[in-house]
């Protein structure tokens, strides 16, 4: 660089040296690497200008040629130290343009860096002295010698994604776009939204050590919305997306998929693939073995053998199951029901098909929720319908799962419960409701709460957007009595969504277990308005329960909500079954009827049974031994 181009920059609480190279944030030197810092300068000096990609190689490296990848390590490298918002803006197929607002142009003084370096006894004044660096002479060139050293020898993309997005454990982290239906019949939808959530399984399961897959609720908030990489990426923290579309016609798919790197918005990696529909299972493993050797991953042998050896499926059977998958993303009592009815069509097809048997097990196991059928009848159903899963394909993540809820919920068998769900974890880090079960059906109840706590972040991580994981985390706060935190998690749920009517039962819930009533009297009142009730009626219970908190303290308050239990509408997780019924009673003081109300949700296998050893509501009868004995027989602690 001629020493005649210095200038000084200064842009947000950036202050850039160009001759010098070296760039501060609020007076403090950012390690960056000398060509980091070159690309810069030229961007700088255009700035506002789109500076074409090959120039900008050719400017940085004159007498070198490097590939297109050493440029985005640059541009990555920068945007990480420059954060938010983001002045490097990427032109898409041509390069890159500096857009800080008037960066301003500084002359060099007559004290500049370079010359302080050469005389740092000079001024006691001196910015290298008021940087603090003169006590800390090797820290700049430690890290410059290093990260040229990194570039010399070549970052792997696994290590240098993993640096990039702050994750220690070298994980990469990856979302797949809701896969379009092109083949222009609305009706296929689901062909679409199957393929979306089949890559997100088979990608989830390759190299869990080293990458991670958003799931499939947080994926699908995408689906027909026009925002960029840039913005998806920033929004989920992810290192790659991968797009795709599928196109069916007679028995023939044709699935074209494209891989970015979001660093720089790269394509690094685009295919199509046309098969029959018998031959989509081997689709779906050539489009994941594609993206493992793009992203540099270390394929197990399981995962290997897995990709390798990919059974044919009926057509038939196959489409029965996305039907089935469809229907079951509706989370509806209608959407289970169906989903149930088109799983067993699927089997019916093809009775060794693996898949299906995991995702009846799902719907069954979680059908006493929607209110589709009573646990004493739906968990051995699940049951069933998992074990059959594993002994077909012992790979599947869900079916350990599912079979894990069911240990702990139906048979309380604590040891299987916790093998299972570390099973599902091993063979799918990436499966959010492995996290999320392992920590409400298992860690919770024993009391386990630091652990469940971190089960439920990984299961936010995995699925951000996720409304009923971000609501039922403030639940995992109040079983560990974390009351200020559990609130923060329904606050945060609620921003995400404010007509999600659960979450204000919830959050009444919480508000009563600390004492503050007119609070609880909200959130129940807006949960039953927002659960379809008339909006007149849930007032005037709202105004019933004030008047019995005024007229009777909390007592007034827990004998009106009895009352009110017995009602033909209740919101969702109101205390109506005969759990509920014994929290009230626990409340009210009144430890036969609580005591009593348990044994009968015990005998019915109520979900909420695990809970009872952490639930606020029976600290009163935490003293007594018929609860002990209650506890003892659902292998509780105490």
């Amino acid at each position: 660089m001629n020493p005649s181009e210095s200038e000084i920059y200064e842009f947000g609480p950036f202050r850039f040296d160009t001759s010098n190279l070296m760039l501060f944030k609020d007076g403090e030197v950012l390690p960056l690497a000398p060509k980091a810092l070159d690309t810069l300068a030229v961007l700088v000096r255009n700035q506002g200008k789109v500076v074409e990609k090959a120039a900008l190689i050719q400017a940085v490296w004159p007498d070198t040629f490097v590939e297109e990848n050493n440029l985005s390590q640059n541009i990555s490298a920068l945007r990480k130290a420059l954060g938010d918002p983001d002045y490097i803006q990427t032109v898409p197929r041509r390069g890159f343009r500096f857009v800080a607002p008037a960066p301003r142009t500084v002359p060099s003084q007559p004290d500049s860096l370079a010359e302080t370096r050469a005389n740092p006894r000079r001024s006691a004044a001196s910015p290298e002295r008021a940087l603090g660096t003169e006590r800390r002479p090797a820290r700049w060139p430690l890290w410059v010698m290093l990260a040229a050293a990194l570039s010399i020898a070549g970052l792997g993309v696994r290590t240098y994604l993993a640096r990039r997005s702050g994750r220690g454990s070298g994980k990469i982290m990856m979302v797949v776009l809701p896969f379009l239906n092109l083949s222009g019949d609305p009706a296929r939808e689901y062909l679409a939204d199957g393929m979306t959530e089949e890559m997100i399984t088979q990608l989830g399961s390759l190299d869990p050590a080293h990458l991670g897959v958003i799931a499939r609720t947080s994926a699908m908030q995408y689906k027909g919305t026009h925002k960029d990489v840039a913005r998806i990426a920033q929004e989920l923290d992810v290192n790659y997306v991968l797009e795709g579309s599928v196109r069916r016609a007679g028995d023939r798919v044709r699935v074209t998929a494209q891989l970015i790197q979001t660093s720089d918005q790269t394509h690094i990696w685009a295919d199509s693939f046309d098969r029959n529909l018998s031959d989509i299972l081997q689709l779906e493993s050539d489009v994941a073995r594609a993206i493992a050797a793009k992203t540099e991953l270390a394929l197990s042998k399981q995962a290997e053998a897995r990709l390798a050896v990919t059974p044919h499926v009926d057509a038939a059977a196959h489409e029965a199951y996305l039907l089935g998958l469809q229907s079951w993303n509706l989370r509806t009592r209608e959407g289970v029901t169906g989903a149930i009815t088109d799983f067993k069509r699927a089997i019916a097809i093809d009775p060794n098909y693996a898949l299906a048997y995991a995702g009846i097990a799902r719907a069954y196991s979680l059908a006493p929720v929607f209110e589709v059928a009573p646990p004493s009848e739906s968990l051995p159903e699940a049951r069933e319908a998992a074990t059959r899963a594993i002994a077909l394909d012992d790979s599947l993540a869900d079916a350990h799962t599912t079979l894990a809820f069911i240990d702990a919920h139906y048979d309380y068998d604590w040891k299987n419960a916790e093998r299972e769900f570390r099973r599902a974890i091993e063979l799918n880090p990436s499966y959010a409701y492995a996290h999320f079960f392992y920590s409400n059906s298992y860690l919770s109840p024993l009391g386990l709460h630091e652990q469940a706590i971190e089960e439920m972040k990984k299961a936010i991580e995995l699925d951000p957007l996720s409304l009923p994981i971000r609501s039922f985390s403030g639940r995992t706060f109040v079983w560990a009595h974390r009351y200020d935190e559990a609130l923060a998690q329904f606050q945060k749920a609620n921003q995400m969504d404010p007509n999600f009517a659960i979450n204000h039962e919830r959050m009444a819930h919480l508000f009563a277990d600390i004492g503050k009533f007119n609070e609880a009297i909200d959130e129940e009142t807006k949960a039953r308005v927002l659960s379809g009730e008339d909006p007149q009626a849930a007032v005037q219970k709202g105004e019933a329960l004030r008047q019995a908190f005024r007229a009777g303290g909390a007592r007034g308050y827990w004998k009106q909500a009895l009352e009110l239990s017995v009602a033909k509408e209740n919101p969702p997780e109101a205390y109506v079954d005969r759990y509920g019924l014994a929290i009230l009673h626990a409340r009210l003081g009144e430890k036969e009827k609580a005591l009593s109300f348990l044994e009968k949700a015990d005998a019915e296998h109520e979900l909420a049974m695990t809970e009872a050893g952490v639930e606020p509501g029976f600290d009163t009868l935490r003293s007594d031994p018929n609860f002990a004995a209650v506890l003892k027989h659902i292998g509780l602690p105490r």
